[in-house]
């Protein structure tokens, strides 16, 4: 199987069945071997189709009579994949796109191949001017240039204004970086950024987090012998500073109500460097699973991984916890550039968001020793789920308060206030919200 056969597979499934990208690249490249030319191929074409799906039909219903929105799924992908070659890959030929491209199309159904080949040189013969955007609307505009849902566009224009919102779809429109955190029981972050770079993988220091490194070139992670060895996970900056806010002291005992897939559980587990306990509850058995293979290969034997809704009060856990972490289900809007496919998600689709989050932090904080921290984070950029849901708690539980952030060297708004607003195109991270509550009494 090559490059775009793979390809072909994970942009079907994603569009078909509503997976989310790196999910689907996880399932289908498991078993197929690749060379990591054909891997970086497959996972430049996924994304960039995926990214740009708007624009790429935009496109396609100029030339074609058939517009996008009645044709079979697995025509338009491969439409979507062949003009992507062509409007953005100048690594590959225009030729080379089509022809692979209706080879693809041969082996789906020979019928359509035609029509395929057709269009795709249509593109190249208008190649500069088929990607002109005719509309005088601000909204209809940036909604096809950055391939968007209109409702995400009129809701981030009336919050942060036409400026910020362009900048940060721009943002989001850029390759995350990958990021490690080191873990430190097994090694320092400068020995382990030594041996990355003995396997010619580019490695820096990131400042904001002692244990972060920046990492290039890494490819295949979870056959890496590094990785395997448990000397790093994965993990974003914005996702690790929430381990850095709570800041749990040794021999504590912390409670993750919605821990999958289970960093900021590992990451707080490794803080207390072994000690203490930290109980990672979560719904899903397979991902249960998961957190307990993580916790094996970081060598934690302080993690107490246990099945338990977050919506359910645990009427045992009542005042029993010196930390407990909120890191509630959320519309994900501060993480579109690791998966670009929430950009077509139906505001309906979030409307019952907030309600839970709240239902989520209500029981929380009933297990909070008096003295104790809870921490309730998203990785949402939205304030409807995150400094909106906190000022309703507050309202509500008198016994809580915001306190100031001074555990992390980032500068960043409202910290001394208790909360921290994180945004793709200002910090260059993913976009999260992290606020920091103590129990008083």
């Amino acid at each position: 199987m090559n490059a775009r056969e793979i390809a072909y597979k994970v942009l079907l499934d994603v569009e078909k069945n509503k997976n989310y990208s790196n999910m689907s690249i996880n399932k289908h490249f498991k078993d197929v071997r690749l060379s990591n030319q054909d891997r970086g191929l497959a996972t430049e074409i996924i994304y960039g189709v995926i990214e740009n799906k708007y624009y790429i039909d935009y496109m396609i219903d100029k030339l074609s009579k058939v517009k996008t929105n009645k044709m079979e799924i697995y025509v338009k992908t491969l439409l979507r994949m062949g003009i992507y070659q062509i409007m953005f890959l100048n690594s590959i030929s225009d030729y080379a796109a089509v022809n692979e491209t209706v080879n693809l199309a041969k082996k789906k159904n020979s019928k359509i191949s035609g029509f395929i080949n057709g269009i795709l040189r249509n593109v190249i013969r208008q190649k500069e001017t088929i990607g002109d955007i005719k509309t005088r609307d601000d909204v209809d505009y940036l909604s096809i240039k950055y391939s968007y849902d209109k409702w995400m566009i009129r809701n981030w224009m009336i919050h942060f204004g036409k400026e910020f919102t362009e900048e940060l779809l721009e943002a989001n429109n850029e390759r995350p970086s990958i990021y490690l955190r080191t873990n430190t029981l097994k090694i320092t972050r400068d020995e382990l950024i030594k041996k990355l770079e003995e396997q010619n993988i580019k490695a820096s220091k990131v400042n904001v987090v002692d244990e972060a490194i920046k990492v290039e070139h890494l490819k295949d992670i979870e056959n890496n012998i590094l990785y395997k060895e448990g000397l790093f996970t994965v993990q974003d900056i914005s996702s690790m500073l929430v381990g850095k806010v709570m800041n749990p002291k040794e021999n504590s005992l912390v409670l993750d109500v919605c821990s999958a897939p289970g960093g900021k559980s590992t990451h707080l587990a490794t803080l207390m460097k072994n000690t203490g306990q930290v109980v990672s509850r979560d719904i899903y058995d397979h991902k249960l699973k998961l957190i307990n293979a993580s916790c094996k290969r970081l060598g934690l034997k302080n993690v107490d991984v246990q099945e338990y809704d977050g919506m359910k009060l645990d009427n045992d856990s009542i005042g029993k916890f010196d930390y407990v972490l909120a890191d509630v289900p959320c519309s994900g809007l501060g993480i579109i550039r690791r998966k670009p496919e929430i950009k077509y998600k139906e505001k309906e689709e979030f409307r019952d968001l907030p309600p839970i989050q709240k239902k989520i932090l209500e029981n929380a904080s009933k297990y909070v020793k008096v003295g104790g921290t809870l921490i309730y984070s998203t990785c949402t950029i939205q304030d409807s789920e995150n400094i909106d849901v906190i000022k309703e708690f507050l309202e509500k539980n008198k016994n809580f308060e915001l306190v100031p952030i001074e555990e992390v060297r980032v500068d960043l708004d409202n910290q001394e206030k208790g909360f921290m607003k994180i945004y793709p195109n200002v910090h260059d991270m993913d976009g999260f919200f992290i606020s920091k509550l103590i129990r008083v009494r």
